[in-house]
């Protein structure tokens, strides 16, 4: 995981913003864990976490509201019994954007706690 694409601004984009494709997009995934993200059909991130149990995976679904709310950027959260997957992407321009991977690399730098608790 990359501290420091987790550490980068989350900046709001316009609907002048392009979605991101290609290289661009490459590079912002490669900083992201493989085994929990994809990108799919070049639009949005899905992201599987797994957790030992119900409580962690309710208690990582919280944080990333919180985080969520913070940002002013929501994605969509799926809550099961030792997993949360997430889907992300930037509804005003219709495909991702940078922010979306910030986002994405926060919620993995939150997940990290889980594994060394």
């Amino acid at each position: 995981m990359s501290t420091e694409l987790a550490d980068r601004e989350c900046t709001a984009c316009t609907s002048d913003d392009d979605p991101l494709s290609g290289a661009e997009l490459e590079e912002l995934y490669d900083h992201l864990d493989a085994d929990v993200w994809s990108v799919v059909d070049d639009h949005h991130l899905e992201g599987r976490y797994a957790f030992q149990d119900f409580r962690d995976a309710l208690e990582f679904t919280y944080e990333v509201g919180e985080l969520a709310e913070d940002e002013w950027h929501h994605p969509d959260l799926a809550l099961t019994w030792g997993e949360v997957t997430v889907e992300m992407w930037t509804h005003k321009i219709d495909g991702l954007h940078e922010t979306d991977f910030v986002m994405a690399a926060r919620m993995d730098r939150m997940h990290e706690e889980y594994d060394e608790g």
